[in-house]
């Protein structure tokens, strides 16, 4: 790894804590995803949850990437707003969600806008609300191969559950959603698991094709499993961390060979003791579900070690034999990316001379836009 990378010499001043995006990084990582699929970026339909930022679809239109998924409206509006052309919003409209989608559509009419649904009921309501309003959605069947959190089980008759949703004559059926996310252990258990479940939803998709008279789109997986359904023809591929990368994946997907672009930037405000240093990286600063050895790792020096963390206070215990001073500048590495970016209304981009040059509005960290 290239020594250093993260270090910023800009003249800029910027308050800490603050999230610094390396441009370059985020470049190889996206020439990456698209030698991952030969160059057909037709396959690639990559989550914005992890970045909702929009100059990074900007970015994705100048590398021919066409199509996104998100899981708000507000990303759903974003990427309408910087005009990609195909927008998947991975959850199931209900409640006001349902009014608000219908909303998006009418105001952005030249978007191609698809949602998923995973029961009959969900669907209807859809079905009724376009109908009212003079339109027809497209939309997914999500299905559940293990994750249980949304979608239908492929363990029960989910070709049924189309045949009732391709009769609902205000939604337009367009294909099958998958998210395995629960995925863990080696990329060749990862596989071989994967692979049990697809082979089967494949073989009964393509009897479904038959009767309905055209192909049916396959929106399929996230990071774990994105190098299998990368390998898979006709199955668009759904990762989303790969923009930024983090501790987690650079540990656990090591073959996926992306680059971390992404750092927290932090300053030492106190030494209680000799060997203890306060860093203004709270919780506030960067995600904090897992247990404190699993929410960053410190790279000015791997012999600071967090210990204790409150709301704008980290404490690390300096196990080496550095000197540090308060005021010092300290570089983290998030162990889950996504969270973090969402606690914060920007990120300061770095450029190869390792000077801030932009800031990067985190648009769609809001809950409405618009809509």
């Amino acid at each position: 790894m290239e020594e250093n990378w993260w270090k910023i010499k800009s003249d800029i001043l910027i308050d800490t804590p603050f999230l610094a995006v390396y441009e370059d990084r985020i470049r190889f990582n996206l020439e990456r995803l698209i030698r991952s699929v030969s160059g057909d970026t037709q396959k690639l339909r990559p989550h914005i949850k992890t970045h909702k930022i929009g100059e990074i679809l900007e970015l994705f239109k100048i590398y021919n990437i066409k199509k996104v998924k998100c899981a708000t409206i507000a990303e759903a509006e974003l990427s309408a707003i910087h005009e990609i052309p195909d927008v998947l919003l991975a959850y199931q409209p209900v409640g006001i969600k349902k009014e608000r989608w219908i909303s998006l559509l009418q105001k952005y009419p030249d978007t191609y806008f698809s949602a998923i649904v995973d029961n009959l009921e969900s669907a209807k309501a859809l079905n009724e609300t376009a109908k009212e309003n003079n339109l027809k959605l497209n939309v997914y069947l999500d299905l559940n191969t293990g994750m249980n959190r949304t979608g239908f089980s492929i363990s029960q008759d989910w070709t049924a559950l189309i045949a009732k949703i391709i009769k609902l004559k205000n939604l337009h059926f367009e294909g099958i959603h998958i998210y395995d996310g629960h995925l863990k252990g080696t990329v060749e258990e990862r596989t071989h698991t994967a692979s049990n479940s697809f082979s089967e939803i494949k073989e009964k998709a393509e009897t479904i094709e038959e009767k309905l008279g055209y192909e049916l789109k396959i929106v399929a997986g996230g990071s774990n499993t994105f190098p299998f359904y990368a390998a898979q023809e006709n199955v668009e591929c759904s990762p989303g961390t790969f923009v930024f990368w983090d501790f987690n994946y650079q540990s656990n997907l090591p073959e996926q060979n992306f680059k971390p672009a992404l750092v927290i930037v932090g300053t030492i405000i106190s030494k209680p003791t000799n060997s203890t240093l306060c860093i203004d990286i709270g919780y506030k600063a960067v995600s904090s579900e897992n247990p404190i050895d699993k929410r960053l790792v410190i790279l000015n020096d791997e012999n600071l070690i967090p210990r204790a963390h409150s709301e704008e206070h980290l404490i690390l215990e300096n196990r080496g034999k550095n000197e540090y001073k308060i005021g010092d500048t300290i570089y983290a590495l998030p162990y889950h990316v996504c969270p973090t970016c969402a606690l914060y209304d920007m990120v300061q981009v770095v450029n190869k001379g390792h000077q801030i040059c932009d800031q990067w509005k985190v648009a769609a960290r809001s809950r409405e836009i618009s809509i």
